[in-house]
């Protein structure tokens, strides 16, 4: 009887298996394989110079080497920290007080459905998109510009593509606008998932909205913050297709906006694959490092 049950329970596990292997099967190939010789990659010079192929010659850790020793690395890792920072600190204030407005009962807010869908809807727009109608609307002789100039608040047009920051504050705005639907989304879902008898308890022990919002709320929210913050460092870390429509590729002015992606794109592009391969490998091992800082500090709180 016993041998019988084994049997069943060994058919039903065989089925688990099988279902993995679709999983399995993509991992490998898009994920472990590509991981595996990008690595390999980051050791070998190999690059073409001019019509000429060089390499692949292993050349160890030189690579990584080349990236530190110039200091554009830093410096283009400053610029996708700065505008992810520009755009992230707006994005989890207002997601936090969308998501209290939503889900507080006393409110009683009216067209929920209606305001959710609208503010959500900014996601499902392309970024490349987003980049094209901001460089329109802030071009030299752009709308932006003529409604500030007729209306007698600038003298003469600004020059928003031509300033560091007018550049940043447009990437980090338009990322803000383009992922604070989702990150509301998420902090509703946590928030709606709180038990309301502990609302109800500390209302009935006279604690204000306020007094409830930090020494409850947040507290209970902390997995869902932890985690819209290190989806939102690797988005972040990722940060491409805005800038890079935007300042036409070249991270102006002065490569200010240059971001690490972009950094890594020109890299591809001149089929500099050894250099690509090291700046992945380290993008990488910086993703793992902050990552793990969060959860640290996270786990430190909560003791």
């Amino acid at each position: 009887m016993e041998k019988k049950k084994a049997n069943v329970v060994t058919s039903y596990n065989k089925w688990g298996y099988i279902f993995l292997i679709p999983f399995v099967t993509v991992f490998i190939v898009f994920q472990l394989i590509p991981l595996v010789s990008t690595i390999y990659n980051s050791l070998f010079e190999n690059y073409m110079s001019g019509l000429k192929h060089v390499g692949p010659n292993f050349v160890g850790l030189k690579n990584f080497g080349s990236l530190f020793a110039g200091g554009d690395f830093m410096k283009y890792f400053k610029n996708t920290m700065i505008m992810w920072a520009l755009g992230f600190v707006p994005q989890i204030l207002v997601s936090l007080l969308l998501g209290a407005w939503f889900t507080d009962p006393s409110l009683r807010l009216k067209g929920q459905r209606f305001f959710k869908t609208v503010i959500y809807l900014p996601n499902l727009i392309m970024a490349s998109a987003f980049a094209m109608l901001f460089f329109t609307l802030f071009a030299d002789g752009g709308p932006i510009n003529s409604i500030l100039v007729g209306a007698h608040i600038l003298k003469v047009p600004f020059k928003f593509m031509s300033n560091a920051w007018s550049v940043r504050v447009l990437v980090a705005f338009m990322n803000f606008l383009m992922w604070f639907g989702n990150t509301t989304i998420l902090l509703m879902a946590g928030m709606m998932g709180i038990d309301t008898s502990l609302f109800e308890a500390a209302e009935v022990d006279g604690a204000t909205s306020t007094q409830i919002f930090f020494k409850i709320t947040l507290p209970l929210l902390r997995p869902i913050l932890v985690y819209v913050m290190v989806t939102s460092l690797i988005g972040g870390l990722q940060m491409f297709d805005v800038p890079q429509i935007l300042t036409n590729g070249t991270g102006d002015p002065v490569r200010t906006s240059m971001t690490l992606i972009m950094y890594l794109n020109k890299h591809l592009y001149s089929k500099n694959y050894g250099m690509a391969g090291a700046l992945s490998v380290i993008l990488l091992i910086i993703t793992g490092v902050l990552s793990m800082i969060i959860f640290k500090a996270t786990a430190q709180n909560e003791k």
